[in-house]
């Protein structure tokens, strides 16, 4: 989700049925995440990911959240998965041209809908072996997304969990993606709140809404990490968005219910 700056809006709190229905989508979308990963090699197309991906979801009596997803001023989301390889932040779009390679990294995003409500998540992985450097971006983005999780806890607002993840990837000596954010997730895929991962300084903070968290509140931590500098470009195809320097990036993310103690990540097996 692209991070807006806006008036403050309302937040749909879950019922405990509702959360157990957004429970079942998660589980759902984690199903995926293991046919996929089991996929995941050298000379495997991105579309092959995408086709196994759908035929999980719609498996298990879901729908998959991403295809034909509408987009303002770009054609709606031709997939189910989000593919994004290397320098790719996000939104990859799923091609039979695109062919992993050893060494590559590969970001895979999976959103499902079970009885009108949504999953969301998204990890990064290697394909074959890759550097012991490049590892260490994958290993940090997931802390990244487990130091939100454990933030995520009233009375915290949603600017504490952005400057949680923010000074935890910046102590690391990455940098973390600004104009990216994870959101709350329900019976639309982007709902309020905007959970940002990065939060600005001073005047710059004029417009930014932050959030106290509450019980029912459900919402998509997803760190977006990058090895390089934070400045992105979106490509052509309108969606997918890579590094300006084209350094690599990794992305992790569950959906997440807040509760009066620890949170619960809804997206697991």
């Amino acid at each position: 989700m692209v991070v807006t700056r806006r008036e403050r809006a309302q937040v749909h709190i879950k019922s405990g049925d509702e959360i157990a229905i957004m429970r079942e989508a998660g589980r759902i979308v984690a199903k995926t995440h293991a046919a996929m990963r089991e996929l995941v090699r050298p000379g495997v197309s991105t579309a092959e990911l995408d086709r196994v991906a759908e035929q999980v979801i719609r498996d298990h009596g879901a729908i998959p959240a991403f295809l034909n997803y509408p987009k303002q001023d770009a054609p709606d989301y031709p997939a189910s998965i989000n593919a994004s390889i290397n320098h790719e932040l996000v939104h990859g779009i799923p091609s039979a041209k695109r062919i992993l390679r050893e060494g590559d990294i590969i970001s895979l995003d999976v959103g499902a809908i079970y009885q009108g409500y949504v999953g969301d998540a998204a990890f990064t992985m290697g394909v074959g072996e890759i550097p012991k450097a490049v590892q260490r971006l994958l290993d940090v983005t997931e802390r990244a997304l487990y130091v939100g999780i454990e933030a995520s806890v009233p009375p915290n607002e949603t600017k504490d969990v952005a400057l949680t993840v923010m000074r935890f990837v910046q102590s690391q000596g990455y940098s973390v993606a600004r104009e990216y954010t994870g959101h709350g997730v329900g019976r639309n895929m982007h709902e309020e709140p905007q959970v940002p991962n990065w939060w600005p300084r001073g005047s710059r903070q004029r417009g930014w809404v932050s959030y106290k968290l509450q019980p029912g509140m459900t919402y998509a931590i997803e760190p977006m990490v990058i090895a390089g500098r934070p400045d992105l470009d979106e490509l052509s195809d309108k969606w997918t968005v890579v590094t300006r320097d084209r350094s690599l990036c990794a992305h992790f993310e569950h959906t997440i219910a807040i509760t009066d103690g620890k949170p619960e990540i809804l997206t697991l097996p």
